[in-house]
């Protein structure tokens, strides 16, 4: 077991964020600052929590002790001027606040940024919502799945002869917390450098989730090409494609090089397919996919999946293994890099979940707590702000706190 190291240095200490948000983006977000030594103080509502909390698996919050780990927990119940009054006495010092309400709503509770930049100028305030700050939708309710289905990221996943597949995962949320990590690094450094004063950060899960679709909107303005769903294939290279093994297991492959092509048909023994003008570059082959893939998809249907990868390993072709995640979790390498790590937990012995990433060399983040109870570190917080044990007693009897 990879123990806590709550005494480490990292290179975001002495940053304080202040993270309104639920669920999944806001809380992506605060993870990664979080992970690099950033004190995120998740604020939550009195006796309810972030909904995160209540997405249980076996009785557990699994993805509240996965993505609430280095933070800190704060009940405030903000419908009440008190609790208000505590907020802006904590954003004074802070550095980051992040929300995920309505927009609108909280100009509604009179924290406006403009109120909240009254009492820290150099605050920088990230407002996450499905459609962004402004635009005729920003009013509607914007949640992850919405969006997939809208930025054009549901209409070419999947197959041609089926309904569109929006991803299992909180992918929009997910990419969105990334670039709202990266883009409060910016007014960060901003500030740090320049002198500059704090700024609000607009961050919709619209956009993000359509970055990663790659040149689609150029290919069509330009040539009115739509990319259509193709299953694993890909509209920009080939072979590309998952193939299934003779034993049942599945393998993906990439020949997104024209020199990868060449030697990935050697190796499935038809080296003279790349003389046919049919397959001879990348884009004869886009124009005959299926025989372009069918020498390939022969090969390792003859083979089982071991034997296929070690050939395709000592013939240097890109190829890898189609994983369950009972597999990923054993497989030598995750375990040698410790892509996942168990780390203690008071409720179910040890949790398993990602490590700190991207790594670096001289200033790595850490695993320093474990995701925090519900108001575990209420009177904690709020002493630095003058309110003591009758204070807080007062305060919790009002359910304020």
């Amino acid at each position: 077991m990879t123990p806590f190291r709550p005494e480490a240095s990292c290179p975001l200490d002495g940053i304080t964020v202040l993270d309104l948000s639920r669920l999944v983006a806001g809380n992506m977000l605060s993870l990664q600052l979080a992970d690099f030594g950033a004190e995120v103080i998740k604020i939550e509502d009195p006796g309810k929590g972030d909904p995160l909390r209540h997405w249980r698996v076996a009785g557990h919050s699994l993805f509240w002790k996965a993505y609430a780990r280095n933070k800190k927990s704060l009940t405030l119940d903000l419908r009440k001027a008190r609790a208000k009054e505590l907020l802006l006495g904590l954003a004074e010092p802070a550095h980051v606040l992040i929300e995920n309400y309505r927009p609108g709503t909280l100009e509604k509770m009179g924290l406006a940024p403009e109120a909240l930049h009254a009492v820290n100028p150099r605050l920088v305030i990230v407002r996450v919502s499905g459609w962004g700050q402004t635009g005729p939708y920003a009013q509607k309710p914007g949640f992850g799945t919405l969006v997939e289905g809208m930025s054009g990221y549901a209409a070419k996943t999947g197959f041609p002869d089926r309904a569109p597949v929006l991803p299992p995962t909180a992918l929009a949320d997910m990419v969105a917390g990334l670039y709202g990590a990266y883009a409060t690094m910016v007014a960060l450094r901003e500030i740090e450098t320049k002198g500059g004063k704090g700024q609000v950060i607009d961050l919709s899960l619209l956009e993000p989730i359509h970055s990663v679709i790659g040149a689609d909107a150029a290919m069509y303005k330009a040539a009115g090409i739509i990319p259509r769903r193709q299953g694993s294939r890909s509209n920009i290279t080939s072979p590309r494609n998952v193939y299934q093994t003779r034993d049942g297991r599945w393998i993906s492959i990439s020949a997104s090089m024209q020199s990868m092509a060449e030697r990935l048909y050697a190796t499935v023994g038809v080296p003279d397919m790349i003389k046919d003008p049919r397959f001879a570059d990348n884009s004869a082959r886009l124009a005959h996919p299926d025989e372009a893939e069918r020498p390939v998809a022969e090969f390792i249907a003859r083979h089982d999946c071991a034997e296929c990868l070690a050939i395709f390993e000592a013939a240097e072709v890109t190829a890898a293994p189609i994983y369950d995640i009972d597999q990923f979790v054993a497989d030598p390498h995750v375990q040698a890099r410790q892509i996942v790590v168990d780390v203690p937990d008071a409720e179910i012995g040890s949790v398993t979940v990602h490590n700190v990433i991207p790594r670096l060399s001289a200033t790595p983040g850490a695993l320093r707590r474990a995701a925090p109870k519900l108001g575990e570190h209420t009177a904690e917080v709020l002493a630095r702000i003058g309110i003591g044990d009758a204070d807080l007693a007062k305060l919790r009897s009002l359910r304020i706190v």
